[in-house]
């Protein structure tokens, strides 16, 4: 038997595709070191003016037709027609059309312009008009290459469907899937809110120590780094507790923070090794104060982010302008599972989670395993 088998094979399609990959790639750096040895090379530091945005030119076009306007973005698709083409540019907005004739940009800037490809970036200048299909595009008067893509777009606009690969490579992401875009710019606004709406109740927004000594403030493992000056072992923080606790006996009073923790332990849908946690502690309140304002948080960023108190999560319709019912996790588990966590030791709710397929592990604790049926029954009842 040999040493080393290969227990992933290489299809020989997916071995055709890189070679054309390859070869479009030197193609295109092919095209670079021309532009380079013309003095034209699309990577130097430079500026563009930008006077409107894709979308909107499409929104204004009434009080924008007739009008010169300048553009920056990604060239995605081009319909050659001789001596005049169409295309398509994306900037962070959106997509708008582009009518680019040689008579208009001049026989110089026209070559250019045929050398270039899918997936550059580009500056365009011309006026807004209509096409005869009433397509609201720009008659491009000037074009500027800014930016060389070396490598083509996934399959042009549909190659992106791979999971892991959109995670891993989000800036492909982004370029062939744009709706993408929407989930990065509503988590901005989220955030943006969240702190507009703590800052508004006189909350203090902290930043507390990322590398620490003791992991404290979840069930969870930590990851360990070294510290070569100290010669010490540090954990990455897994919670944000114990320290804004800290603050509050210190009389701050009322502190939150919007961090990143890190956990050693299992990869799901639900478990990320690295994520943004939001802690809110307050003095002179109980859990039922802080039900109230976590309640009057989630509606009032609904209300400001979307303009809209009902949300969408994977297909069910919530209502979040409705009072929230409240109950302990005990009940919940009991209502969800049937198990009443009140009324069971240790070694019975071990047995109940043998039986219902909960792993577990042998450090947990009665608590631990009440939170392990809490995700498995309750979570996605929520």
């Amino acid at each position: 038997m040999p040493d080393e088998i290969n227990t992933n094979p290489v299809s020989a399609e997916s071995e055709e595709a890189q070679e054309d990959i390859n070869a479009l790639r030197q193609i295109r750096l092919d095209k670079l070191n021309e532009l380079c040895a013309a003095g034209e090379d699309p990577f130097k530091i430079t500026t563009a003016d930008q006077s409107a945005h894709a979308q909107e030119i499409v929104d204004n076009f009434e009080a924008m037709e007739g009008k010169e306007v300048s553009i920056c973005g990604r060239m995605m698709s081009r319909r050659d027609m001789g001596k005049a083409n169409f295309i398509d540019i994306r900037d962070r907005s959106g997509r708008i059309q582009v009518y680019v004739r040689i008579n208009d940009v001049g026989e110089d800037t026209f070559a250019k312009f045929k050398k270039w490809d899918i997936g550059d970036i580009l500056e365009v200048r011309g006026t807004v008009f209509k096409t005869r299909r009433g397509e609201i595009s720009i008659h491009a008067t000037a074009l500027r290459l800014l930016t060389k893509s070396l490598l083509p777009l996934p399959e042009k606009f549909h190659g992106l469907r791979d999971t892991d690969t959109r995670y891993r490579r989000r800036y492909l992401d982004l370029i062939v899937n744009p709706d993408v875009k929407d989930t990065f710019i509503k988590r901005s606004l989220i955030i943006r809110e969240i702190r507009n709406y703590l800052d508004s109740k006189d909350f203090i927004e902290v930043e507390t120590p990322i590398l620490v000594q003791n992991a404290g403030g979840a069930a969870a493992r930590p990851f360990v780094t070294h510290h070569n000056a100290l010669n010490e072992d540090l954990n990455l923080r897994i919670s944000l507790e114990l320290y804004l606790k800290r603050l509050i006996v210190g009389g701050l009073e009322r502190v939150y923070e919007m961090g990143r923790v890190f956990r050693n332990e299992g990869l799901d849908v639900r478990h990320n090794p690295e994520f943004t946690l939001l802690e809110i502690y307050q003095a002179y309140t109980d859990f039922h104060g802080m039900m109230d304002l976590v309640e009057e948080l989630y509606r009032t960023v609904a209300l400001k982010v979307l303009g809209t108190a009902v949300v969408t999560y994977d297909g069910v319709e919530i209502d979040l302008s409705k009072p929230f019912a409240r109950m302990t996790m005990v009940e919940a588990v009991k209502k969800y599972s049937g198990v009443d966590f009140a009324e069971i030791d240790l070694e019975t709710a071990r047995s109940l989670a043998k039986e219902r397929g909960i792993e577990f592990e042998e450090r947990h604790k009665k608590g631990d395993l009440l939170n392990l049926f809490f995700e498995e029954y309750v979570e996605d009842k929520l």
